[in-house]
């Protein structure tokens, strides 16, 4: 069992309970920071910090604490939000909180970074730990930018990029396909077969757990998703096999839903669904973390606990 007190940022997000029951179950005490008071499991601190458009003093909430799993941040919103904002938030935040945990003696720092940190683009080859990072927008660019700043400091720290995760309490385009899942036709999506990496929330806490222990080679960034990617018709086969139901997928041409998807304004939307995005975690799997599910199962209990949903 592990042991010592975790101070965890970000945990009132779709994520965070997962994150916060694996580690209360591999034994360590989690102290949750949080912008405003929330109820929070039994045995589970919290502490108040605010939120984090302008600095926090963060000495009284690192009292005691041996590590930091660092979840909060300004999630990828689109167009629209001024990069000041992302910078301040995503990357001056993250700094500040870093350097208080590096002056409080903290043994090890994880922080969730993105995929967005090493590109923005679709339907490209797949991603690698190797490649130069090309972040396309301001979020990408706030999250490469702390992971940039983690490495200048005398700190055991770990930067996890995660694809797409999906789980209970999903939302967005996920818990739209979930939908589409759901209808009792034939869908015309047999034809979406771009492969497209996924990262279940089990798998995302395992990883950060892993990533907690001495086996996780510190001060490195890791790719994190599911090991073998699945295509959109892949996904909702697996969804429908979960809620009992063959796949009851029409092959029908991706150019022609691209089209209609453009007629209907909802290119852009489609294109994140459809495009091909593959990042394997070869560099933690090298390390020797191992995912707790794999996806298909994953995506098939995901539909059946939103059967009423």
């Amino acid at each position: 069992m592990a042991e010592g007190c975790v101070l965890i940022t970000g945990a009132s997000g779709f994520v965070g309970p997962h994150v916060v029951a694996s580690l209360i179950e591999a034994g360590y005490r989690p102290r949750l920071a949080q912008r405003r008071a929330q109820a929070v499991p039994a045995g589970v601190e919290a502490v108040l910090t605010g939120d984090f458009t302008a600095p926090v003093d963060w000495q009284a909430a690192l009292e005691g604490v041996d590590h930091v799993v660092h979840m909060a941040g300004l999630a990828h919103a689109g167009p629209g939000l001024d990069e000041a904002l992302y910078r301040r938030i995503n990357t001056e935040a993250t700094l500040e909180l870093a350097r208080a945990a590096e002056a409080a003696g903290v043994r090890r720092f994880v922080y969730l970074s993105s995929i967005k940190a090493l590109t923005d683009a679709f339907d490209g080859p797949p991603l690698t730990e190797e490649m130069q990072p090309m972040p396309g927008d301001p979020y990408g660019r706030s999250k490469l930018a702390a992971e940039q700043g983690l490495a200048a400091l005398d700190l055991d720290w770990v930067a996890l990029r995660p694809v797409l995760i999906y789980g209970p309490g999903v939302k967005a385009n996920m818990a739209a396909l979930l939908k589409l899942a759901r209808l009792p036709v034939p869908l015309p999506f047999g034809g979406l077969k771009g492969p497209r990496s996924l990262l279940a929330v089990e798998n995302l806490a395992s990883a950060i757990l892993f990533a907690l222990t001495p086996a996780c080679p510190a001060r490195q960034s890791y790719a994190l998703s599911d090991p073998e990617p699945i295509s959109v018709s892949g996904m909702l086969a697996a969804m429908r096999s979960g809620l009992g139901r063959g796949p009851g997928l029409l092959p029908v041409p991706e150019a022609w839903l691209r089209r209609l998807a453009r007629l209907a304004g909802r290119e852009e939307t489609f294109l994140k669904l459809s495009g091909s995005l593959v990042a394997r975690p070869e560099r933690l799997l090298t390390a020797g973390w191992r995912p707790q599910v794999e996806t298909t199962a994953a995506l098939a209990r995901l539909a059946a606990s939103n059967r009423a949903g």
